[in-house]
């Protein structure tokens, strides 16, 4: 008896290891060859997330916040900026994609070190300098009790950066975060100070939320706030053709229901064809878990890392994530917690790759036929697809060069591309096929990443775009906040 015990305990153990063997070599294989082979930039060059971007500039200038009064420093530099004739543009994390806080021999703002805050308890209001990061705010925030009402997904932008793409993120039945905006100073090319809001130059209002630092320099922001809170998290792993109606009859209608999002199955054999739904719902019976870093990262990374260039890693990850990840993070969080992680986790590091981001926007009714495109279309570019997040955003009453016209299914995709001239032209055919999918689907894209769409794609999408550029030359007729989405889609070919 004990004889065959030990067998059976040696064939156990053989079974299991010949089970995990594979994972662990392909975690251990990709964490070896995961190198950060990031190099700084040449003195006078700026480039950004895309790391496609690389462009000399004549200066790059910090607000000097030690001084008595940076505000009238910032009058000072456009002052300067005009005599000189050079053009003016506004970095915070630099995040976007597409040069848009790039000029060639402009002058690039840093804003990152204008970053103070203030909290108005009694009215909910966070006043925040345009430069702060949002993992600063969410710190700030929780130790007070409160949280973000809409932000993306991750901590790592600026908000400066995030009010002039007008962001949204995974808060349940919420427009972008141009809702929550009460009003912000923005100085103008001639550096006069402004306030805007929903009662006070209420056009300029409009235009600058999501107006890509074209309208002058956003100097700080009053934010709506609201308590932070404990969710409960439910999953659902449904074909793609259930999603919808997994999502109507469990979840949209739940009265608890505060942040949601799905994501699809990215693995060649089974294309987008499954989905799993993250919903989380108040759980307010319980104490509220303390912020903290994200945990796990090394592991996520791995898993995350190794899904770029391998079929097995896409397989890997979805199994991951759809079985292990809930058992290992847990299901109770914090709504801080939620948001409070940096895309540094993640990042591509690969001096001879990049991972571009793509979103886009589609009614529902159109969905299932939008993602039916999407199957078709990236395969036949050789897309090298990492994930899809699908969110659902609200209709959109602030911006003037709003993308969310209605209610809206969101579809942020991110691939991985060579940095090469080739990379960059297979990129550009299937961005430009994608957004003919979401034109015939009555939907439109998102403006912040790479400026692959064609000038008639982009006024398709933007209608209001003429009339935005017309105000764009009132408001600043010198044309001194110039960047290069501008030069591309602006009044004129530069």
């Amino acid at each position: 008896m004990k004889s065959r015990r030990r067998i059976l305990i040696v064939v156990g153990l053989l079974a299991l290891t010949s089970v995990l063997a594979r994972p662990l070599i392909h975690l251990l294989n990709t964490a070896v060859r995961d190198v950060d082979e990031l190099t700084e930039l040449p003195p006078g060059y700026v480039d950004d997330a895309s790391r496609l971007n690389q462009t000399k500039v004549a200066d790059i200038w910090t607000i000097p916040v030690d001084s008595d009064d940076p505000e009238r420093q910032i009058a000072q530099l456009l002052s300067r900026a005009r005599l000189e004739r050079r053009r003016v543009t506004i970095a915070g994390a630099r995040h976007s994609m597409g040069g848009h806080t790039i000029y060639p021999g402009g002058i690039v703002i840093d804003t990152l070190p204008f970053n103070q805050m203030e909290l108005d308890e009694h009215l909910g209001i966070l006043t925040v300098q345009s430069g702060a990061i949002w993992k600063d705010v969410l710190a700030f925030l929780d130790r007070r009790g409160w949280s973000v009402e809409v932000m993306q997904s991750n901590n790592s932008f600026s908000v400066g950066g995030s009010i002039s793409v007008n962001c949204h993120g995974w808060q349940y039945d919420r427009p972008p975060i141009a809702s929550t905006v009460e009003s912000f100073r923005l100085m103008k090319a001639d550096g006069a100070i402004v306030r805007c809001g929903r009662t006070e130059n209420t056009e300029l209002f409009s235009l600058a939320l999501g107006g890509y630092g074209l309208f002058g320099i956003i100097l700080d922001v009053q934010l709506r706030v609201m308590a932070n809170e404990r969710y409960r998290l439910e999953q659902f792993v449904v074909p793609a053709a259930w999603a919808l109606a997994t999502f109507d009859e469990r979840v949209r209608d739940r009265p608890d229901l505060r942040m949601v999002y799905a994501r699809m199955n990215v693995a060649a054999e089974t294309f987008l064809e499954n989905v799993i739904i993250n919903a989380f719902f108040l759980d307010p019976d319980g104490e509220i878990p303390p912020l903290s870093d994200a945990a796990m990262d090394s592991l996520r990374r791995a898993v995350f890392r190794g899904s770029a260039e391998s079929e097995y890693g896409k397989v890997f990850r979805w199994n991951a994530e759809t079985n292990l990840q809930p058992m290992l993070a847990g299901k109770i969080f914090s709504r801080n917690q939620l948001m409070n992680e940096g895309v540094e986790v993640f990042q591509n590091r690969s001096a001879d790759s990049t991972d571009i981001l793509h979103e886009y926007f589609v009614p529902r009714h159109h969905a299932v036929s939008f993602v039916a495109a999407m199957r078709k279309i990236i395969p036949r570019h050789e897309g090298n697809l990492l994930n899809v997040t699908i969110r659902a955003v609200n209709e959109d009453t602030d911006t003037f060069l709003r993308y969310a016209d209605g209610p809206l299914v969101a579809y942020v995709m991110l691939f991985v591309q060579e940095r090469n001239k080739n990379g960059e032209r297979r990129m550009q055919a299937m961005t430009q096929e994608l957004i003919d999918a979401a034109l015939e689907h009555e939907g439109r894209y998102y403006l912040p990443y790479r400026l692959h769409a064609t000038r008639e794609q982009f006024t398709a999408a933007y209608p209001q775009s003429k009339a935005f550029f017309e105000r764009k030359l009132q408001y600043d007729p010198d044309e001194l906040f110039q960047n290069q989405f501008y030069i591309k889609y602006g009044p004129s070919p530069r």
